[in-house]
């Protein structure tokens, strides 16, 4: 009610946004940050087994959050909307404050829209990082989760078991000391020399350390044995032939090993590698490359028309295929290109010199006649055995190369989708936070329960079926069941209409959570059937 006395006492319409925003602002920034926790948490926990046990830096345990935090911004802004507007209207509906506004002839269309102003800024923030920091965050984001694949688990010593991660080497050691380094019974299987277990180090104590940045291990070892079997050539006494079945055994009091671990440091990969992932483009490097990919389609259908006039040399000119506009214009720019260079030197072409009928001394007219009493009588002659096998050959390589150039269109298709598709997920992304305002607002006028107990079942709820629909309708657009367009706005476009339907019956204070109004529907639709 101390809306409602301060409203009375004249307060203007200014000084009423201010209350209804800064009533919004509070679980909004509440419920964004435990979003993007919850999502982050889930997002990592997929590559859990990838980074336990690497001895990675919190720097860069750091920066991965950082950047996967980021990465799930676009999907939490939604989330957090919908779960502030319940809240916040739910408690002005709860504390009759919804009802102290409206008693004072302000609707309820009015009182949304401060909050309706600050969720536009929202989604116009939500494109700007799913457009710009987004791409940029997954890049930097999966470029140092793959090099974090890479990287070898740290040094670990286990006392009575072999540990294998340095290449071509194997060390057990029976017992750790509680000195620094220090080890007890250590034997070294040395399996550089690509020969099995024929070099063996056996030692009764021992003691570890790196050096030179941690790129270098060194091992001094006290009081043991190196065993090499097949050192080095010897002599059969029986026969006199050389042999390498030879053994050797040295004793040593101290002896130094020196180990690279050049293999365990974090190598950061070159970023180029994997700025082609669609995910870590924006919206006009998608436009671009969903250019690039319908020019590589076009290209292989002027192929495919191409190919009736190089492999069908007799087909008459009625038969031929007709091109369709947009791919005779691409013919014709890409001729006019190589015309141009050629032209200005750039690519030397052979020119076709070979005579025209103008530039014979025959009379056209009398050729053409020579050539279509010609063609008449070669085809009366019956067809043999060579040229039916020469025109099956030719049959079968067109057919081939049709085959060819049809999987690689459809390969380019499907690119093109996937290309398509996150276009439009950026934009029905941000579009989303108005979506789940227009059901959250209404809904929390409607259920006027605040606090976190109803709105958060309620948020979930919707969120899940945003969830489902996004995900169908991705699908759908991927399998060609539904265009790209419909397919990414079908979650939007459900949601809008629910959140107009709950907003028609917020303005009627309708009480769609109390049983009341679901018995009154029920009298209402028994008494007109006990009419008819």
């Amino acid at each position: 009610m101390a809306l409602f006395l301060k409203l009375s006492l004249g307060i203007d319409m200014k000084k009423i946004d201010k209350l209804i925003l800064a009533s919004f602002l509070g679980p909004f920034i509440l419920t964004f940050l435990v979003v993007v926790f919850i999502l982050l948490n889930i997002h990592m926990l997929k590559y859990f087994d990838d980074i336990i046990g690497k001895d990675l830096g919190w720097d860069v345990i750091g920066q991965l959050l950082f950047y996967f935090a980021i990465f799930n911004t676009p999907v939490a802004l939604p989330l957090a909307v919908l779960l502030s507007s319940l809240i916040t209207f739910g408690n002005l509906g709860e504390h009759f404050e919804l009802t102290a506004i409206k008693s004072l002839g302000i609707s309820l269309l009015r009182s949304l829209l401060p909050i309706f102003g600050f969720v536009l800024l929202i989604t116009g923030g939500a494109f700007f990082v799913g457009n710009y920091m987004v791409p940029k965050a997954a890049l930097e984001a999966y470029s140092l989760l793959y090099d974090i694949k890479q990287k070898k688990p740290a040094l670990d010593l286990r006392p009575g078991a072999f540990y294998s991660s340095i290449p071509d080497i194997s060390i057990k050691v029976n017992e750790r000391l509680p000195q620094e380094g220090l080890l007890k019974g250590v034997i070294i299987y040395d399996h550089r020399g690509r020969a099995g277990n024929k070099e063996v180090t056996v030692a009764d104590s021992g003691r570890m350390y790196t050096f030179m940045n941690d790129q270098y291990l060194k091992l001094e070892l006290f009081n043991g044995y190196n065993y090499i079997e097949g050192a080095g050539s010897g002599t059969d006494i029986t026969s006199g032939r050389s042999t390498d079945d030879t053994f050797r055994k040295t004793k040593f009091s101290k002896t130094q090993i020196v180990f690279d671990l050049s293999s365990f440091g974090l190598n950061r990969t070159d970023k180029k590698w994997f700025q082609s992932n669609r995910i870590m483009r924006n919206m006009n490097q998608l436009k671009y490359d969903m250019d690039s990919v319908n020019t590589e389609i076009k290209t292989q259908k002027i192929l495919i028309y191409s190919a009736s006039n190089q492999a069908f040399n007799y087909h008459q000119e009625n038969d031929a295929i007709a091109w369709p506009e947009d791919i005779k214009i691409l013919k014709q720019k890409r001729d006019s290109l190589v015309l141009a260079k050629r032209d200005a030197g750039i690519e030397n072409r052979p020119v076709d010199i070979r005579p025209t009928i103008k530039e014979t001394n025959h009379d056209p007219i009398i050729v053409t006649d020579k050539v279509k009493l010609l063609s008449d009588s070669l085809f009366k002659v019956p067809y043999s055995d060579a040229e039916i096998s020469q025109a099956s050959n030719l049959v079968r390589i067109m057919k081939s190369q049709l085959y060819n150039a049809n999987q690689q269109i459809l390969s380019h298709k499907d690119q093109f989708v996937q290309f398509e598709v996150q276009w439009h997920k950026i934009l029905a992304n941000s579009i989303a936070c108005i979506a789940m305002f227009l059901i959250g607002a209404p809904l929390g006028s409607i259920i006027k329960k605040g606090g976190l107990g109803v709105p958060v079942l309620v948020s979930i709820l919707f969120f899940i079926v945003f969830y489902v629909l996004s995900l169908m309708g991705e699908k759908w657009a991927k399998q060609n069941v539904l265009s790209v367009p419909a397919g990414m706005w079908l979650a939007n476009m459900i949601l809008v209409s629910i959140g107009l339907l709950f907003l028609r019956q917020a303005r009627s204070d309708a009480r769609l959570f109390d049983a009341d109004f679901y018995n009154v529907v029920w009298d209402k639709i028994k008494t007109r059937f006990s009419k008819n």
